[in-house]
């Protein structure tokens, strides 16, 4: 009785015009079904009623937004459609998976180039931002721009990321920070969640009426305060100088910088605190500032540039570097430009929004071929009932009729597959996200579903449903009602003619050949930088970065400070060598210099510069980097001493050609009006790898540590260790470095791992393809299998008579096979022609190899015929095993 008023109830759900069109026996339907189910178990049970309320909400749906006169033959084709699907699990699972990891691929890659370039920042009218162009701009530059603000903007902001400290001891307590102008808040209309934002009067030097003030993220107020209240007014260690936390930012606002979330944001003024002796705020040549402004209602980004460029003279002028001459012409006379910035700024957009257009292009079609995989099979479901529908047609049934159900088939698969593909796409694309932090940038975007994810994953949805729907409903044209009375003539003789399947193979072919020829670029590519010989030893190396900032020693001292740093360093038990330097190898820091050549020297002015690094003896054996001739370094280059340098291949051979090197000496060329010093050459060193794996080896020159003019509060220490993991020495090392000095700040890493972050961008777009790569060489090999089987299947008559008549196991193989090599080839030869043309987007991502390799282009097309011929062979091997009296008998 109570399954009987369930029922009732559910039916009551239907409209009326729906259960005419069902007709009195649904209840009784249900009922026998449920029986069935019960007799399979808990589980059946369960499923039956998921389906039947599923029913119930599909068919109400389809009675209230179809026309009136087609609302009750919908309702039966989504009844039709959904028992269908319910016959064959195997195969309505497959095509859900295969559409839902299509469009979970694509979606999500969306959805990360959505937050990188399409979304707009969470601020108050976007549309009106402006970035003045090129970035990394000096304070003098910003305070000309502010003070000239009423010229060409309404508003105008700047503001720098950086990383803050907040222990107060050796322990390092890093945050991501902002240095943040006093109208940067206001400007975007930021509110704050607890307390006030930062305003201009805070943002003077030295601190404004309350001091060093600072404003944390909404994120750290829950990670670090746990959402308390009384979080305003608390005190913030920033690098040692303590600040009163005045207010939280806005849940949900990130920072003008799309890619990387702040923790902390103070005043450009506080910069004279930190770095006290170092300060940038008068430095005219310290590039470290982003400068955005605000236009007025419906004045577009060039209006505002011409008005700006009228007063360039002035602001250049009075922000004028020590410059060469040749470089203060080029300085005066490049144009400032304003562009549209809605989206904000972002370095990791500029890095990875080519590379992910390029593996949404490959997820694409993988979409594509898992739609032909789709169509093919519901093409052969559809064939398989073929003697059921052209029965209906035989009693009365239009071809319409059953192309829209057959249609609906495909709309369920594609309702199933995007749904559960949005779900995949949510997972994915913060596990994409997850894999581009590395230890020197931690990403953060707002993956959240919005309008355009949404949209755009329906409309993906919508266009599968079309894609794999449309050559079983073109199938329905082919049908006579004649066959229905006609069962002699099924699978007398085997389809000669170049089908809708047919095409459909060709296509996913030619697609998995482009989609292996991409793979492959990318893999070769990521592998040839991976192998490449950089010129140093990158194993068993801990990089430690040491800051003395907050020292007592002197900065003329610091250099004896740091040598004894190597020195304690490298008497640390288990080490085997220690040095200092500026820099290390792939630290995306740099210091370049240009070399005084002849006046009539060929040489243009970016093939004068040359890399320069301040090393300290011993540095090169740390580093793996080989002496060919001369010597190191040793304690008599010190100040006051001959300055000498030791210099790489690279810069002799385009400075000094055709010269005996050792002994040489050059001049650098000094900005201003500094003397320019001279160097001796007392060694030569191999190649090495400077900026990035992906540059060929640069001219460089290394100078001895005790005879930089200027040595810095921070450098690094790298250490060879004699065994085991660099890291697990940090302990011991750091104790060492501490006795030294207490007040040192530390931080370390590997330089393995250093390297391996510069390479992430490769590492992730070889890993996607790689990955979908595979996957739509699967979905085609599937797709082949299901149509080499499908002939077998039809043409098991024909076989049965060959094989009667004497054709051998063999002979029945080749038979098969035959067909499917045709259409192989032709899927090799369209995809050659398709990956030949679209490998010439994909220049810019690859290193060492041209986009038409022929190795790999002869590689990707073995492989995919190796995966050809053994989906066919199992359906082949299958065949010549028929038995000829059943076949025949049948």
């Amino acid at each position: 009785m109570t399954v009987d008023r369930v029922f009732t109830a559910l039916l009551r759900c239907y409209p009326s015009r729906t259960r005419t069109a069902f007709g009195p026996g649904i209840v009784e339907g249900w009922r026998a079904d449920l029986d069935a189910a019960g007799r399979r178990g808990f589980v059946s049970v369960a499923a039956f009623w998921v389906a039947t309320i599923a029913d119930a909400v599909r068919f109400g749906l389809a009675e209230r937004f179809a026309p009136r006169s087609l609302r009750p033959a919908f309702a039966v084709d989504w009844r039709d459609a959904w028992r269908a699907l319910r016959s064959a699990p195997m195969v309505s699972l497959f095509c859900v998976v295969s559409l839902a990891l299509g469009i979970g691929g694509v979606t999500a890659l969306f959805s990360i180039l959505n937050s990188l370039a399409f979304k707009p920042l969470p601020v108050r009218h976007p549309e009106q931002l402006v970035l003045l162009a090129d970035g990394d701009w000096t304070n003098p530059i910003w305070e000309e721009f502010r003070a000239r603000r009423d010229m060409f903007a309404t508003e105008v902001s700047a503001w720098s990321p950086d990383s803050f400290n907040l222990s107060t001891t050796a322990a390092v307590d890093k945050v991501q920070g902002l240095w943040v102008s006093g109208e940067l808040f206001g400007m975007l209309g930021v509110a704050p969640a607890a307390g006030r934002v930062l305003g201009p009067a805070d943002d003077v030097r030295g601190g404004g009426p309350d001091g060093p003030v600072a404003v944390i993220s909404y994120a750290m107020w829950q990670r670090r305060y746990a959402g308390a209240p009384d979080v305003v007014g608390k005190r913030l260690t920033i690098e040692r100088v303590p600040f009163t936390i005045v207010g939280v930012a806005a849940r949900g606002f990130l920072g003008p910088d799309v890619g990387r979330s702040f923790d902390v944001a103070i005043p450009i003024g506080a910069e004279t605190l930190i770095h006290s002796e170092r300060s940038a705020l008068d430095n005219r040549s310290t590039w470290w500032l982003e400068v955005m402004a605000r236009l007025k209602p419906g004045e577009t980004p060039a209006q505002a540039t011409e008005r700006l460029r009228a007063i360039q003279p002035q602001i250049r002028e009075a922000t004028l570097p020590p410059f060469r001459a040749d470089a203060r012409k080029t300085y005066l006379t490049d144009p400032f430009t304003l562009i549209a910035a809605p989206g904000g700024y972002s370095l990791l957009r500029q890095s990875y929004e080519r590379p992910l257009s390029a593996v949404l292009g490959i997820v694409g079609i993988v979409l594509l071929i898992a739609c032909a995989s789709i169509a093919n099979m519901q093409a052969a479901r559809a064939s398989a009932r073929r003697r059921e529908l052209t029965i209906r047609l035989a009693i009365g049934a239009s071809r319409f009729r059953i192309a829209r159900q057959l249609l609906a088939e495909s709309v369920l698969i594609a309702c199933a597959g995007s749904a559960l593909g949005i779900m995949l796409a949510q997972w994915g694309s913060r596990l994409v996200v997850s894999q581009l932090t590395t230890y020197a940038d931690i990403v953060d975007l707002d993956l959240a579903l919005d309008w355009r994810v949404l949209g755009f994953s329906i409309g993906v949805g919508a266009l599968a449903a079309v894609l794999a729907g449309v050559a079983p409903a073109l199938s329905v044209g082919r049908l006579g009602p004649q066959e229905a009375l006609n069962e002699t003539v099924k699978g007398a003789a085997g389809d000669a003619r170049l089908g809708v399947r047919h095409i459909s193979v060709i296509l996913q072919v030619a697609l998995s050949l482009t989609l292996v020829v991409g793979a492959g670029l990318f893999a070769r590519s990521f592998s040839a930088l991976v192998t490449r010989d950089v010129g140093f030893d990158r194993r068993g190396v801990l990089l430690v970065d040491v800051d003395v900032s907050h020292s007592a020693v002197a900065p003329t001292d610091r250099a004896d400070l740091f040598a004894r740093f190597a020195r304690a360093a490298a008497a640390t038990p288990g080490v085997a060598s220690a040095a200092a330097s500026f820099n290390t190898p792939v630290s995306r820091g740099g210091w370049n210099t240009q070399i005084a050549v002849p006046a009539d020297s060929p040489l243009g002015r970016r093939e004068r510069l040359s890399w320069v690094n301040a090393v300290t003896p011993g540095w090169f054996g740390t580093l793996g980097l080989r002496l060919s001739g001369g010597r190191d370094f040793d304690a008599h280059d010190a100040r006051g001493a001959t300055n000498v340098a030791i210099v790489n291949r690279a810069f002799v051979r385009r400075f000094l050609p055709g010269h005996a090197a050792l002994g040489t000496t050059f001049r650098t060329v000094e900005p201003g009006e500094k003397p320019a010093p001279q160097y001796e050459i007392v060694g030569i060193v191999e190649d090495a790898v400077y900026r990035s794996l992906r540059s060929p080896m640069e001219p460089t020159m290394y100078l001895p540590f005790a005879q930089a003019d200027d040595v810095r509060a921070s450098v690094t220490v790298p250490v060879r260790v004699a065994s085991g993991r660099p890291l697990n020495l940090a302990r011991g090392v750091g104790a060492a470095l501490e006795r030294e000095d207490p007040s040192v700040v530390l931080t370390f890493r590997s330089l393995e791992e250093q390297v391996d972050a510069s390479l992430t961008r490769e590492r992730i777009v070889a890993t996607l393809a790689g990955f979908f790569g595979v996957l739509g060489l699967l979905l085609a090999a599937i797709g082949l299998y299901g149509l080499t089987a499908y002939g077998v299947s039809a043409r098991r008559a024909e076989i049965g008579v060959r094989m009667a008549l004497g054709a051998s196991a063999a002979a029945v193989v080749r038979l098969v096979l035959r067909r499917v090599a045709w259409l192989v080839g032709l899927g090799i030869v369209a995809g050659a022609a398709l990956s030949a043309w679209a490998a010439t987007f994909t220049v810019s991502l690859l290193y060492g190899l041209e986009p038409r390799d022929p190795f790999t282009f002869i590689g990707a097309a073995l492989v995919l015929a190796a995966v050809a011929a053994i989906a066919a062979w199992l359906p082949a091997r299958r065949a010549s095993r028929i038995d000829p009296i059943a076949a025949l008998r049948a």
